[in-house]
């Protein structure tokens, strides 16, 4: 079965989030950190990987990142710090 991930990550100031979406979350984090990422990833360097959520279905993470997306802010650092309360950067398996 297919994984998908909705994912999130910031810079080492933790300051600016993106919210992303991936089959492959190794492999896009990678992109990321050696900015083959998106542009406004690039330009923000958001490299760090710190919430992430895995779906079964495409549909139910392409929902959940656009509802992810219009959260302010705060919505998200509230989010963020219920499984990851110090904003650590996160290792991938």
């Amino acid at each position: 079965m297919k994984e998908y991930y909705v994912y999130i990550i910031t810079n080492k100031f933790r300051t600016t989030f993106y919210v992303g979406v991936s089959n492959d979350l190794n492999n896009r984090i990678s992109q990321h950190n050696n900015h083959d990422g998106s542009i406004f990833t690039s330009k923000y360097n958001l490299t760090d990987l710190i919430y992430f959520e895995v779906f079964n279905e495409i549909n139910q993470a392409i929902i959940r990142e656009k509802q992810l997306k219009n959260w302010k802010k705060e919505w998200k650092l509230n989010l963020i710090k219920s499984t990851n309360p110090n904003l650590e950067t996160l290792k991938l398996f």
